[in-house]
């Protein structure tokens, strides 16, 4: 691997040490506040492919970003050309997030689409014509082509016996558990504002930033409105209790956000509300090699012909928009349709 080259400190009138260790800090920052990961053992190339096609263009990061290297052509429509032209850095739905499932499972009952919930899938047969024959809970059914959208290690472990290298590569893309603390307080003010901030693990191992949600949807604040924040817990910090295999209680991430939250951003009083939650391996770790094992599987899957696409936040993006484009590319592909089309 070639060294990755810099803009001189020299000409920045910056000290080289200092240079680094602020590099150092933000890339830190940077990978736990998106993958709640490693920077040392996560890949740049995968995680941050605009970062790497920049510096592969013009041996440097700047100097790549600042000439436009490292930006993949992006679908178009109605409300992408809004979001350019309005400037949006961010969007939410009025109900949450949840609104986004609610509708879809909404356009496709009506359109005739059956939706089977609670019915968890126990394993993959590939029948002798070619088809799939999926095992449910309490039954089963056949597909023509499957789409999946699991996380890649439980679609490992579903595959048949000839699909074993496919299997291989994806039961290798791990994932790290977050626990996500909400908190809402009452006639207390923001010492800033922004998006939120994120916390190297030098500072805190176990805080990986705080989202300040007022700031960006306010009107999301309640009646009487009250200042809400987003504390993000992970990190080595997580990870190690896990592995001891000690409780982890609401009490102990309430408390850890609410000391975070009074050191960080002064918000010593106590919160009016609280939600909890602790969501066990939701983010992909793509560490370094990722690539190679998207390769591995994609070339299995072309050789076989099997059926099956896979889409998701464990091969190309972790973040919502990430997961739609996702999504949207699988669908193309099923149906033998460009993309963007």
């Amino acid at each position: 691997m070639r060294p990755c080259t810099v803009l001189p400190s020299a000409a920045l009138d910056l000290n080289p040490g200092l240079v680094l260790k602020v590099a150092s800090l933000a890339m830190d920052s940077l990978c736990r506040g998106v993958f709640a990961g490693n920077s040392r053992e996560l890949s740049i190339r995968s995680c941050f492919p605009s970062l790497f096609q920049a510096e592969q263009t013009h041996r440097s990061v700047l100097l790549g970003l600042l000439l436009g290297a490292g930006r993949s052509p992006q679908p178009d429509s109605a409300l992408i050309r809004q979001a350019r032209a309005e400037r949006w850095s961010q969007w939410s739905l009025r109900g949450g997030l949840e609104m986004l499932p609610q509708a879809l499972n909404t356009h496709l009952t009506s359109r005739g689409v059956t939706v089977l919930k609670g019915q968890p899938v126990c394993g993959l047969s590939l029948q002798a014509e070619g088809r799939w024959k999926v095992f449910l809970g309490d039954g089963s059914l056949e597909a023509d082509h499957v789409i999946s959208a699991v996380p890649a290690s439980v679609l490992s472990g579903l595959l048949p016996a000839q699909a074993a290298p496919l299997a291989r590569a994806l039961c290798a893309i791990t994932a790290v558990s977050v626990a996500v603390v909400n908190l809402q307080y009452q006639g207390a003010r923001l010492p800033v504002q922004g998006f939120g901030h994120l916390v190297p693990s030098s500072e805190d191992p176990g805080i990986l930033g705080i989202v300040y949600d007022s700031v960006a949807f306010p009107e999301q604040d309640g009646s009487p409105p009250g200042l809400r924040v987003t504390v993000m817990l992970g990190g080595s910090w997580l990870q190690t209790l896990e592995a001891r295999g000690s409780v982890l209680s609401q009490e102990l991430f309430q408390q850890r956000a609410q000391q975070a939250a009074a050191t960080q951003l002064g918000l010593k009083e106590p919160p009016s509300h609280c939600l909890v939650h602790l969501h066990k391996n939701c983010i992909p770790q793509y560490t370094l090699g990722h690539w190679q094992k998207l390769e591995a599987a994609t070339r299995f899957l072309a050789s076989q012909r099997l059926p099956l696409t896979l889409a998701g936040a464990s091969y190309e993006g972790v973040a919502v928009n990430d997961c739609i484009e996702s999504g949207r590319q699988a669908a193309a592909q099923a149906l033998g349709s460009e993309p963007n089309s």
